[in-house]
């Protein structure tokens, strides 16, 4: 692990909850156990989190997501202080001290706003703090919103430089088809976003999520352009991230141009 000096680990709303929306507290307190002690061998950890209207619509007893804009942002209003509450609790426990981030995307494409957000970024690694981003879902509009964080996780890692950004799914990674197909067979590393690549990237159909292997394509194309390696894997087991930075192979693994790569 050691020659990655700053990760971006993406958490998605399935690997949060379990199917009626309830978190999934072991599975949170095994991530916050695995990022600790990642961040106690001197590496930078961000994690971007989904959750928030998640949350909010069990706390509220919501069975679907609502369509109405100002019901989903009062939703993320009441989730994202549940979420950050159960993670401050987590990471404590493992003596970390995190940090509540919410981005829109005129803090990634505003040069004086983008320059604040890595400023801030920058103290809290000084002080061993582990960030936790989302986006700002109770404010955000159409126009200022980047819409999934599997593209967020990527531009955050672009904005910080970071050298690795794993996405935790709710599947093993990249398959060569629908890995609900007989045959399916998991891609183990991809050179280049191509169009045979394009072609089989699928959004899912999760009541609670809004991401899909299409968005995390997307996530691939933004980290390999930035010269930042990329993993989909299994969220269900947070070792994996251990296995993933100790070079083994897991998940699937979107390698920049060799020429250009960081390290």
């Amino acid at each position: 692990m050691a020659e990655y000096k700053r990760i971006v680990v993406k958490v998605g709303t399935s690997t949060l909850t379990y199917g009626n929306g309830k978190l999934n507290l072991s599975g949170i307190e095994r991530l916050s156990m695995v990022l600790s002690d990642v961040a106690n061998q001197n590496i930078d950890v961000v994690l971007v989190t989904s959750g928030a209207i998640g949350v909010g619509m069990s706390k509220l007893g919501f069975n679907e997501k609502p369509v109405d804009i100002a019901m989903k942002q009062a939703l993320a209003a009441i989730g994202q202080g549940i979420l950050m509450q159960i993670y401050e609790k987590m990471f404590s426990e493992y003596g970390r001290i995190v940090a509540q981030i919410l981005i829109t995307k005129e803090d990634i494409f505003l040069e004086d706003r983008s320059m604040n957000a890595i400023n801030t970024f920058n103290a809290l690694f000084r002080h061993k703090v582990i960030p936790i981003v989302n986006e700002n879902d109770t404010i955000a509009t159409d126009e200022i919103k980047i819409g999934d964080n599997d593209v967020l996780s990527a531009y955050v890692a672009k904005l910080i430089k970071a050298d690795f950004l794993i996405i935790l799914s709710d599947i093993d990674g990249l398959y060569d088809r629908n890995p609900a197909l007989e045959g399916a067979k998991l891609i183990k590393r991809v050179y280049s976003i191509d169009d045979e690549i394009n072609s089989i990237a699928e959004d899912t159909a999760s009541i609670l999520g809004t991401g899909g292997m299409r968005t995390k394509i997307n996530a691939a194309r933004i980290a390999m352009e930035n010269n930042i390696l990329m993993s989909i894997v299994n969220g269900s087991r947070p070792d994996n991230i251990y296995d993933i930075l100790s070079g083994r192979e897991v998940g699937t693994l979107f390698i920049p141009d060799k020429g250009n790569r960081k390290g």
